[in-house]
């Protein structure tokens, strides 16, 4: 039985493609970002490539294993740092900054926000200190590589999460070949990293890596 709205969003991708053409660089790749002032042995944490697959884009959003990791240990961070206390001192209390307009008239030209509350610093601290305690400790964690299509109206997105390191586009250049042949079904993860995981005994392998 056919889907009908896959069908559509493929429709409407190849679409999207053909009427807004893609900038893409050597080896068909397009490469949101800079490596100039990245280390060659630094470590990684996330990137994006693009790429087109039978005529239709591919956008991947990839993340190493670590980071991952390191999003959990912010999120049991923030377990125990209890409540945060409200505080809107982005927009509430904002003092309006304004500019002369002719002799009698003024406008608003921008705004200068309040401090945070004593509490809201207090706890922003707080939730720093429990972050360092808990990454130089180490939770227990375990990722494994993973990977999700989602379907798009513009692309076909993939989140990947793979043990590798990407510091130069040569090295984004895997990052792409292998989210293509996942898409394609010649690999699986299982395949390309059997039996990885990355756990507290990594993390605090790394410890000095991430100084």
């Amino acid at each position: 039985m056919k889907d009908h709205r896959q069908e559509r969003l493929g429709r409407l991708q190849r679409e999207y493609h053909r009427n807004h053409p893609w900038r893409l660089g050597p080896g068909g790749l397009f490469v949101p970002h800079s490596y100039a002032e990245v280390k060659q042995d630094a470590l990684s944490w996330w990137d994006d490539v693009g790429f087109i697959l039978n005529r239709r884009r591919v956008i991947v959003w990839w993340r190493h294993p670590r980071h991952v990791y390191r999003d959990a240990i912010e999120e049991l961070a923030q377990e125990q740092a209890g409540e945060f206390p409200f505080d809107d001192w982005l927009t509430q209390g904002a003092i309006p900054n304004y500019r002369k307009v002719g002799r009698s008239r003024k406008k608003i030209v921008s705004y200068t926000c309040r401090p945070p509350s004593e509490a809201s610093r207090a706890y922003f601290q707080h939730l720093q200190a429990m972050e360092q305690e808990l990454s130089a400790q180490g939770i227990d964690c375990d990722v494994h590589p993973s990977s999700k299509r989602k379907r798009l109206s513009w692309a076909t997105g993939l989140d990947l999460v793979a043990p590798l390191e990407v510091r130069n586009e040569q090295e984004l250049a895997v990052v792409a070949d292998l989210a293509c042949r996942l898409l394609l079904g010649s690999t699986t993860l299982e395949r390309e990293f059997s039996d990885y995981c990355y756990n507290k005994a990594t993390w605090l392998s790394e410890a000095a890596a991430r100084m």
